[in-house]
């Protein structure tokens, strides 16, 4: 995907590697953190996780985050909620790539153009985009999550995917427009390839680069959808831990715990602020005439 002189822009943009470190960070928190905490996520310690004033004890050896409420590990929590939460907001990712990039680009290489004098395939699909964009996209995500009897790892993810492709699709038809103009491009069509031959093996390669970046950013986006969801309730259920529901659960104590808020607060913040750097930095490495 980057070539050697898209690898050497990568590296000199500070915000890239940045953005790259924090999401390495994570990730290796995310697998690592349950491994080597002394507590389960969802095991209560009342010898040891209870302060003198009865209230969860703060920052300490076996609890390097503090305790919650119920006494148990912060830090195990807040691991083992990263995995849940990077789970949703890759796999939401990849279902929202793969669809904004089929109706990106069929609507990018149809653009203009009409079957039978009236239909366009075009104007069909981009006027379903704009319908969708008009509702937001955090109020569409909780208005089908309240509306599931159950929800599960795999629908909160499918949910999140099946409603966040539109901006990537938006973004695709406009990079296909141009790349349809091409010659080899013209020449295939020339040449009586089919329109899915040359979508697939000339269109698609010419636009991986933006939908790269554009996915990239998009995964900030599920981590903040997938945390709303959580804490307001209708996202995965307890005592299964997720940084939302987290950051829900300490908002009562933010005085006499702080750390319940200020864990699971922190950690949103360095994920979507870690994976719009990286995107960024792979927008600028990638096209450096853009942005």
């Amino acid at each position: 995907m980057l070539d050697a002189r898209a690898r050497a822009r990568f590296t000199r943009n500070r915000s890239a590697v940045v953005g790259t470190a924090i999401v390495a960070a994570l990730v290796l928190f995310a697998l690592l953190g349950p491994v080597v905490a002394r507590h389960g996520p969802l095991e209560s310690d009342f010898v040891h996780g209870v302060a003198p004033d009865h209230m969860p004890v703060g920052p300490s050896a076996l609890f390097p985050l503090g305790a919650d409420r119920i006494f148990r590990d912060v830090f195990a929590r807040l691991a083992a909620a990263g995995r849940i939460s990077l789970l949703i907001a890759v796999s939401a990712t990849l279902i929202a790539s793969v669809i904004g990039a089929a109706v990106g680009v069929v609507a990018g290489y149809y653009e203009g153009r009409r079957f039978a004098g009236v239909v366009s395939v075009d104007g069909i699909l981009m006027r379903f985009v704009d319908v969708m964009l008009a509702f937001p996209f955090l109020l569409l995500v909780m208005a089908i999550g309240a509306a599931l009897d159950r929800t599960s790892v795999v629908t909160i993810f499918v949910v999140l995917g099946v409603t966040g492709w539109l901006g990537i699709a938006r973004v695709l038809r406009a990079k296909t427009m141009q790349v349809r103009s091409l010659d080899y491009v013209v020449a295939s069509r020339a040449l009586g390839q089919s329109a899915a031959r040359v979508m697939l093996r000339h269109v698609l390669p010419n636009v991986a680069g933006p939908l790269v970046v554009s996915a990239t950013v998009l995964v900030a986006q599920m981590i903040v959808a997938d945390s709303v969801l959580s804490y307001l309730g209708v996202g995965i259920a307890p005592p299964t831990p997720t940084w939302g529901r987290m950051l829900f659960e300490g908002q009562d104590y933010y005085l006499a715990a702080p750390w319940l808020v200020a864990a699971p607060a922190v950690v949103i913040l360095l994920a979507v602020w870690g994976f719009n750097m990286l995107g960024e930095g792979l927008r600028d490495a990638l096209d450096p005439h853009e942005g």
